[in-house]
């Protein structure tokens, strides 16, 4: 049985029924509330709704959560034409317990999840004594580095299966 940590967030269109489509097609344990959040990368473009979704299945490897998490992009119209571009579904594989990559295709843990706060903060919330491989525990990670433009969403709610 592997376990991830899937980071889903949405800035076009219906940002919650894409991110709840995100979350009906995981096997998920635990569903983070919802952040809205400022874009990363390029910021001419609408505000995200992002979410930490914990996942876990028997018979899947690192592989299986990449090809389930494209799918669930491509269910939902997900077109790449811009790096770090507007998405109507964005689902990035953070961690799968005791699995390190460094293939290109698949960094394990994802490279850059140290460094934003919506990934970090709605992870906390899920698992205050987790740790990032190779960076520490999430709590020190977002005493560090903030959670400054990561708003708490209460009036919106993801549902799991």
């Amino acid at each position: 049985m592997t376990t991830a940590v899937l980071s889903i967030g949405s800035n076009m269109g219906d940002r919650l029924a894409h991110l709840q489509s995100a979350v009906d097609g995981l096997p998920a344990l635990a569903v983070s509330s919802m952040y809205e959040t400022a874009p990363w990368g390029v910021t001419d473009q609408d505000d995200f709704l992002n979410a930490i979704v914990i996942a876990s299945r028997e018979d899947f490897g690192e592989w299986d959560w990449l090809r389930l998490a494209q799918d669930l992009e491509n269910a939902a119209g997900r077109v790449r034409e811009v790096r770090w571009g507007p998405r109507s579904l964005d689902v990035d594989v953070i961690t799968v317990t005791g699995v390190t990559s460094t293939d290109p295709r698949l960094e394990l843990p994802h490279p850059r999840a140290h460094e934003r706060a919506f990934v970090l903060v709605p992870w906390l919330e899920l698992q205050p004594d987790a740790e990032l491989p190779g960076h520490g525990p999430i709590a020190d990670l977002v005493a560090a580095l903030g959670d400054e433009g990561v708003r708490r969403r209460d009036d919106l709610k993801l549902e799991a299966v």
